[in-house]
């Protein structure tokens, strides 16, 4: 048996102690979740029901970690992986589970968190399935290490539970594109390994049908009938096949109350604010990124859209400029993963729009914010998440809430 390191805790088990447990749930980091006498012990890359034989390497104060060895009973939902590094790599999380399952797992999870995080009992709509499940993704940034005597080392991305960087040649998840220009691009780099005093990242963005490799160069996103530009090193959607499904279902739900305006409070280059417009008679974004207000003007003009405007606005008065009515006024929301700031939600709060639609990638954020737009005077009406990233444990997820 390996030496245990140094700050590890023999606490239930001992330092890779085998053992078998039966796994009840994942997690919603996509991990198995099973117990033994009533301990609970984490094992990634198994399925509900499964009987697995695990092998621990770290002891928390309430909980164990452990590696999967062996599935001893698998689910009829396990299939076979389409990528040779999956369980190596940590980008999936869910080859091993079907697409049916993958979805009604990630639909469970929304309802799970609304209600142990919120105390929320509330029907959540099925998750809404990507077009495409596999090279679905137009956006990648695989990096490595410092090289070492000039040479660099794997290029990739770090590994399921553990630090470092495995080789990835290859991404059934990205696109086409992308895979065919990532030896290209792999070559480039251990070619110039000189030129790296530490780590770097590559940068493969689908733009098209190309892929662009310089972060400062400007490339083109098609959503239905519009086009957006924006730098290919920004964030835009990954997941280009949802975006018209996606979009579409956060316009019926921001118009569905006869709202006239709109305000986009998180615009970035325009996505949501210039895909939304048609359906209403004004439009505003709102950015702290005076940059990213600039490419979503540029977009509304190259699309000929002309009831929208951007401010660039302080996180401090986000509605400062905003003269709309808010009882005939819709707010759609859509934060970075960390969720809303508690001054943006007393300034949503104090505006009381009379509907709320929040866009979120990370639903455990976005149930902690609902909870506070609930105390401020907002009623939950829809919840829909969706599948923007099949085979990982990443979901999007619109919930709609109008004004008590």
């Amino acid at each position: 048996m390996q030496r245990p390191p140094k700050k590890f805790h023999p606490h239930p088990f001992e330092y890779h102690q085998e053992i078998e447990l039966r796994i009840d749930a994942l997690s919603n980091l996509g991990v198995g979740i099973g117990r033994v006498d009533g301990w609970v012990v984490f094992v990634p890359f198994c399925l509900p029901g499964e009987l697995v034989k695990a092998r621990v390497f770290r002891n928390d104060k309430n909980c164990s970690n452990a590696d999967l060895v062996e599935v001893l009973e698998p689910s009829p939902e396990r299939g076979d992986p389409k990528c040779p590094l999956f369980g190596t790599c940590g980008g999936c999380q869910y080859q091993h589970l079907s697409y049916d399952a993958q979805l009604a797992w990630k639909t469970r999870q929304v309802g799970e968190l609304l209600q142990h995080m919120a105390g929320i009992e509330f029907p959540v709509q099925p998750c809404i399935p990507s077009p495409k499940i596999w090279n679905y993704r137009s956006k990648i940034t695989p990096h490595f290490d410092r090289p070492k005597d000039g040479v660099i080392g794997p290029i990739g991305f770090m590994p399921n539970g553990r630090r470092g960087i495995i080789d990835v040649p290859q991404c059934p998840i990205a696109m086409e594109e992308i895979n065919a220009a990532l030896p290209r691009e792999r070559e480039s780099a251990r070619q110039r390994s000189k030129q790296f005093k530490k780590g770097a990242t590559l940068l493969l963005r689908a733009t098209e049908g190309r892929v662009e490799t310089n972060p400062n160069a400007v490339v083109t996103e098609h959503v239905g009938e519009l086009s957006f530009d924006f730098l290919a090193g920004e964030f835009f959607q990954n997941n280009p096949f949802i975006l018209p499904t996606f979009t579409g279902h956060a316009a019926e739900e921001a118009k569905a109350g006869g709202a006239r305006f709109l305000v986009d409070a998180y615009c970035g280059s325009g996505l949501f604010a210039l895909t939304l417009a048609k359906h209403f008679e004004q439009v505003a974004g709102v950015e702290v990124s005076e940059a990213a207000a600039d490419w979503a003007r540029r977009n509304a003009e190259s699309n000929g859209i002309t009831n929208a405007t951007f401010l660039g606005a302080s996180a401090e008065t986000i509605f400062a400029d905003i003269d709309f009515p808010p009882d005939e006024t819709a707010v759609l929301i859509d934060p970075p993963r960390k969720g809303c700031s508690p001054e943006f939600l007393e300034q949503l709060i104090a505006f009381g729009p009379s509907r709320v639609v929040y866009v979120s990638c990370d639903p455990a954020t976005q149930v902690r914010d609902l909870a506070i737009l609930k105390e401020g005077g907002f009623e939950l009406q829809k919840v829909q998440p969706f599948d923007l990233f099949p085979h990982t444990r990443h979901l999007e997820c619109v919930m709609t809430l109008t004004k008590c």
